[in-house]
């Protein structure tokens, strides 16, 4: 503006030029002057204004994208005034709260905060209001609609007035966390059950670590030994000088014998010496966990047992025969009482024990029993096989663990078959030699057919007896892995492991349910079903996804066959001859095909392509069969229209 004005100036000054004496090369001269300077004023000028378009458009487009992505945001977004009013909230927000977002836009934080933790939302209020911070980023509950908590984590940042920096409103993203801190709060009760039960049980926990310079034990560890917690840490050979004198070579000797990888576990009882100087016996159990290239011993974790009574009590029974055999007395009622079956054996296998459970679950008398070798009395089998479960003596030189097995069958003398599940241990006396067997096992039977009904109603829709969703997605995503290992599209193809996804959707169901109520579609459906099983091969699966939605996986065959199919399914929902309350009742059914091959996609692209080719079927009309576009044709360059669905016959 200022240079047009001087190219004003100067042609208003050679006006008056023009009457003076002054030659006319300077007069012209002044006048080019003039219009060049009026000329860059011009352009200047439009430039300027050129500039003033371009920012105005750069901020809407700016604004327009913060509005996008405010708007579709996975997690929560809000803009809170400084007086804890909400200005603005986006859906995932409100979806989180259970609000509509009209209705969170009248309320502020404070109402929809959990009451214990409105401080850490005020205090941080009042710094940004101070200017002590810009930014924050805390966890705090919110309320729903329903005044159910839900744990979230907010990050965010106070805008300011350019200039005088002025806070104007605070910027908040919010996720949901509750999940999280559920699983938090789950972790840590375990942790603190883990710790109760070693504590009740009177379970020390040693950890050696070289890498941390030391062992560290924990507070029953060292209570255990009179200590304060913490005061044994350290030196990891400091537990050796406690060892009774007699007891060290025995320690030793384990010791070595794990560490050179003859035992899986260390394990050794010995006497270690309290604070105040008397002797407690130890079960010490422990594992190396981690070692170096050259096998030096990296980290290993173990546990301290105080077993002092059971030492005393041994010593006791080996004094006292006549404690023994009250002993033996009282274990002999406590099997007869249990509600375990138990049955004994010696060395030999032959019954010397059996309590009345195992009397009435075996049908064979007590009395009848002993003396005969096990397999005329106990006969089990496996669940699925149908071999006979061997129930013999371990290994000799090994003592073997508990043998369990929760999917036995146990045969009686007249051919009926109990499910059971037992335990078999064997009897070692303390020359480590073998005396015989303990098989317990119990009555499993209305257990397992629970199980079974529950494995079953998991995996199937409890009114159609189909497959359900969830089990139908893992029979895809298993089958698209195959595809996937069998290598590319063409080569799928050439060995026959191309499968047909059909996308099934009913038309005209919704009437029956408005006319016959929700009964009639229920029984409407199930004959659908039927309909559809009836079409199909033995190898075929079909499910209810929802609603008046099934899917079918034909395992074997072409498009063209798939396509024969999907039409003979259509034909016999057609033909349903379905009457409710006397009215008769008429339904069709729309499909959508399209291949499961390598390269096919995810299990939600197939099924989104089989939903649009069905889309297609009825905007053709309904009652006709519509095959997806081949993924194939519409790879490539994403802005490009999707090719149109072919068109049912």
């Amino acid at each position: 503006m200022a240079l047009l004005a001087v190219s004003f100036c100067a042609v208003a000054v050679s006006v008056p030029l023009s009457r003076l004496d002054v030659s006319a090369e300077a007069l012209k001269l002044c006048l080019q002057i003039s219009v060049t300077i009026a000329a860059g004023a011009v352009f200047i000028l439009i430039l300027f204004i050129r500039r003033i378009v371009d920012d105005r458009r750069q901020i809407a487009e700016s604004e327009q994208r913060f509005r996008r992505a405010m708007e579709d945001s996975a997690i929560g977004v809000v803009i809170v005034g400084l007086d804890g009013r909400i200005i603005q909230t986006n859906p995932a927000f409100a979806a989180m709260l259970d609000y509509a977002r009209e209705e969170l836009e009248t309320l502020t934080f404070f109402q929809i905060t959990h009451p214990d933790d409105l401080q850490i939302g005020k205090e941080t209020m009042e710094k940004l209001r101070e200017g002590k911070v810009d930014s924050f980023r805390f966890e705090k509950r919110y309320l729903r609609k329903d005044g159910t908590p839900v744990w979230a984590q907010l990050a965010g940042s106070v805008i300011r007035e350019e200039g005088s920096g002025r806070p104007l409103y605070l910027v908040s993203q919010i996720e949901d966390i509750d999940a999280r801190k559920q699983s938090e709060a789950r972790i840590a009760e375990a942790e603190t059950r883990w710790n109760f039960a070693l504590a009740s049980a009177g379970q020390g926990v040693w950890d050696l670590d070289m890498r941390k310079g030391g062992t560290t034990y924990s507070a029953t560890w060292v209570e255990m030994l009179g200590y304060a917690n913490g005061e044994l840490d350290g030196d990891p050979d400091l537990w050796l000088t406690m060892i009774h004198p007699d007891d060290r070579e025995v320690v030793a000797e384990a010791d070595r014998a794990h560490l050179d990888g003859k035992t899986q576990y260390f394990e050794a009882e010995f006497r270690m010496r309290h604070k105040d100087g008397h002797w407690i016996w130890i079960l010490d159990r422990g594992k190396a966990l981690e070692r170096d290239s050259e096998g030096r011993l990296i980290r290993a974790i173990g546990s301290l047992t105080d077993i002092t009574q059971r030492k005393q009590a041994e010593a006791r029974l080996i004094v006292s025969a006549a404690m023994l055999a009250d002993e033996k007395e009282r274990l002999r009622v406590t099997l007869q009482s249990i509600g375990d079956a138990v049955i004994c054996t010696d060395a030999a296998n032959r019954v010397t024990f059996m309590n009345p459970v195992a009397e009435k679950l075996t049908g064979v008398e007590g009395s009848e029993a002993l003396g005969k070798t096990l397999g005329h009395v106990y006969w089990a089998v496996d669940e699925e096989t149908g071999q006979r479960i061997s129930v013999t003596r371990p290994a000799i030189g090994g003592s073997g663990p508990a043998d369990q097995n929760s999917r036995a069958v146990l045969i009686r003398r007249d051919d009926t078959r109990c499910s059971i599940r037992q335990v078999v241990s064997p009897i070692m006396n303390d020359r480590n030699e073998f005396c015989g067997l303990v098989i317990v096992f119990q009555d499993f039977t209305d257990a397992r057919a629970l199980q079974r009904q529950l494995a079953y109603a998991a995996a199937h829709d409890a009114l159609t007896g189909l497959a359900n969703r969830s089990s139908f997605i893992r029979t895809m995503e298993e089958l698209i892995d195959q595809s996937r290992k069998a290598g590319t599209a063409d080569a799928t193809r050439s060995v026959g492991g191309e499968h047909q996804f059909m996308f099934i959707d009913l038309d005209h169901f919704k009437q029956v349910n408005d006319t016959g109520g929700h009964a009639a579609g229920d029984a409407l459906l199930k004959q659908v079903a039927d309909a559809i099983r009836g079409a199909l091969g033995p190898e075929d699966i079909v499910a209810r996804l929802g609603g008046d939605e099934f899917a079918v996986i034909l395992k074997s065959g072409s498009a063209a066959g798939a396509t024969h199919i999907a039409r003979s399914i259509i034909k016999a929902i057609r033909s349903l001859d379905f009457t409710w309350d006397d009215r008769p009742h008429s339904i069709g059914a729309s499909v959508g095909l399209t291949p499961i091959r390598a390269g096919c996609g995810e299990v939600d692209e197939i099924i989104a392509r089989a939903d649009a080719a069905c889309y297609a079927a009825k905007a053709a009309g309904r009652g006709c069969v519509s095959m997806a576009p081949d993924e194939a044709d519409t790879s490539g360059d994403s802005t490009k229209a999707p090719a149109p669905l072919a068109v049912a016959s």
